[in-house]
């Protein structure tokens, strides 16, 4: 039996589907910020590129879980 995705990661196919790129498309536009704080890196997302709020903060949770973790 397959396990249900949880956390940041269980929004990553509607992200997907809905901005048209892959994820890794949205771990490479904020690389280069993961040193701001959360909610800049939120606001970069929602500015940029029209992404919501609960998908930006998705991927930054995401991306800034598993730099903490590396």
């Amino acid at each position: 039996m397959t396990e249900k995705v949880k956390g940041p990661a269980s929004y990553f196919p509607s992200i997907e589907k809905t901005y048209g790129q892959p994820m890794s498309h949205w771990f490479d536009a904020i690389k280069d910020k993961l040193d701001l704080p959360h909610m800049q890196i939120v606001a970069f997302l929602k500015d940029t590129h029209a992404m919501g709020h609960g998908h930006a903060n998705a991927i930054v949770a995401h991306q800034l879980a598993a730099r903490k973790g590396a």
